[in-house]
């Protein structure tokens, strides 16, 4: 018999608990209206009614008791490590929910006069100007929803510029085989053609390789520093130059900046354009699927391109500006996910200048801690071997079969620890890409090095057996899940 006194593996479905006849609402108390209506779904015009609506039949304590059960068996940055390399998964301070979570904010509307809302309008004037300070940037937009659209936004920016002053004969954007995915589809997107810039042995791009294919086609390079292997492009300048030097324009990928904050600014390096991902650098919830926020940040010459509204500020105060010349128009409605602005905004003025270069110092840190203390002919780096990790680190799972990493990955569930992100980068074999972020204390790099180091050591002399065995499903068949992909409608 099945226990249904707390959280456990074995939870049933909802439709496992339903009975029929059981009902967890009541239709309206007014005689009048029930006399009138004895059926409640007489209350539903017939034109919207479905034939059968097949749903579980529970009481409302069942359905709260369900819900709550399964709340318990997630995983969360509250409750341990969450080290998904490139993902940067870091504690979120409680004092940036409650503020974002007020009634202040929650009962602000988008449509309301900018006058009435002068409050929120400075702050995200304010933020803007902040994250142009950390990245050299002239000015930003807020308005964009997650990384994927900044990056999107910047290569549109940098498409209408040039066909301004150049036409359209540029026509190819140049990225590194170790970029994440989105680069090369943003590219794609913005009607450009991907031409991709292998990386050296030590996991670095050379501007010489640069420089040779760079050309009068090239409309520019989208380029992540540090980037997805954790390592400091050394010649990220030098890059810049070649690609400028052929005409073209220079994109920022933000999404590792956890690494450089108070440190280095893209600005300084070359960058023409810049995009962050706040839900990532600035911790607000991350994970889930959003909600996320990608402002996108650019030179002088730019700034007229960036997307609409932006926030400015007037002799009478402050307000939404969907009037620059040249923009590329707006990609969300209004100012973007005001929430996650807002916490990000919190983020910054709790920590300060002083602040935002200990968050890096630290991050850097950790990962290169959590690198070292695991066993080397495990997992050995992919790239680079001597080279100072950034905010994280990539190894290489040694193993003699396919989807070795998978199992490392898999038998880190069973400790209750999150697994790190594994098979990317592409160009990595059997690869796990492991970042801590500032926030975990020594004793939590200590406990997952040496879970790391423990399985590996179980992997090799035969003891591990199968795993996951302490989850919920148990192993699942990753590539039956995705292909083929059958899709089916109940109603």
């Amino acid at each position: 018999m099945k226990k249904f006194t707390q959280a456990s593996w074995d939870e049933p479905l909802i439709k496992e608990l339903s009975r029929p006849g059981r009902v967890g609402n009541e239709v309206p108390s007014d005689p009048a209206v029930r006399s009138k209506f004895k059926d409640p779904a007489a209350l539903v015009p017939e034109s919207m009614r479905r034939a059968s609506v097949n749903l579980p039949e529970l009481s409302e304590l069942q359905v709260l008791r369900h819900f709550n059960r399964l709340s318990q068996m997630n995983f969360s940055v509250e409750l341990g490590m969450y080290p998904l390399g490139s993902c940067t998964m870091k504690y979120n301070p409680k004092v940036s929910e409650m503020i974002a979570s007020s009634d202040s904010m929650k009962g602000a509307h988008p449509l309301q006069p900018p006058e009435t809302v002068q409050g929120i309008l400075s702050i995200f004037y304010d933020l803007e100007r902040a994250l142009s300070e950390v990245t050299g940037m002239h000015r930003f937009s807020l308005s964009t929803a997650a990384g994927a659209q900044g990056e999107l936004a910047g290569v549109l920016m940098i498409r209408k510029y040039l066909r301004d002053h150049e036409g359209g004969a540029r026509d190819e954007i140049l990225v590194p085989d170790s970029a994440h995915g989105t680069n090369p589809a943003s590219a794609a997107m913005a009607g450009f053609r991907v031409v991709k810039v292998p990386s050296e042995p030590d996991g670095q791009v050379r501007a010489s390789k640069v420089k040779e294919l760079a050309s009068e086609k090239t409309a520019g390079m989208m380029f992540t520093v540090p980037n997805t292997l954790g390592l400091f492009e050394g010649e990220v300048k030098e890059v810049c130059d070649a690609v400028h030097g052929a005409g073209g324009l220079m994109y920022y990928d933000g999404a590792n900046m956890n690494a450089l904050l108070g440190r280095a600014r893209p600005g300084d390096m070359g960058f023409d354009v810049v995009h962050l991902n706040l839900h990532k650098t600035f911790a607000t919830p991350h994970g889930g699927g959003g909600p996320g926020a990608g402002p996108v940040g650019a030179t002088r010459k730019l700034t007229d391109y960036l997307p609409v509204p932006v926030v400015t500020k007037g002799k009478g105060g402050y307000s939404l500006d969907y009037g620059l010349r040249r923009s590329i128009g707006p990609l969300k409605g209004f100012v973007g996910n005001s929430a996650v602005l807002l916490r990000a905004y919190v983020y910054i003025r709790l920590l300060g200048a002083s602040g935002l270069k200990d968050v890096s110092s630290m991050a850097v840190l950790a990962a290169n801690y959590l690198w070292k203390s695991l066993d080397p002919e495990a997992y050995p780096a992919s790239h680079g071997k001597e080279l100072l990790r950034k905010h994280e680190a990539v190894v290489s799972v040694k193993g003699e079969l396919p989807g070795t990493a998978m199992t490392v990955a898999k038998a880190v569930l069973d400790l209750g620890m999150h697994a790190p992100t594994v098979y990317f980068p592409l160009i990595v074999h059997e690869a796990l890409m492991i970042e801590p972020t500032e926030s975990e204390p020594e004793e939590m790099l200590d406990e997952y090095a040496a879970a790391l180091n423990d399985i590996y050591a179980k992997l090799k002399d035969g003891s591990l057996g199968v795993v996951p065995r302490n989850t919920s499903v148990g192993r699942v068949d990753e590539v039956k899940a995705s292909h083929p992909l059958t899709l089916k409608v109940h109603w």
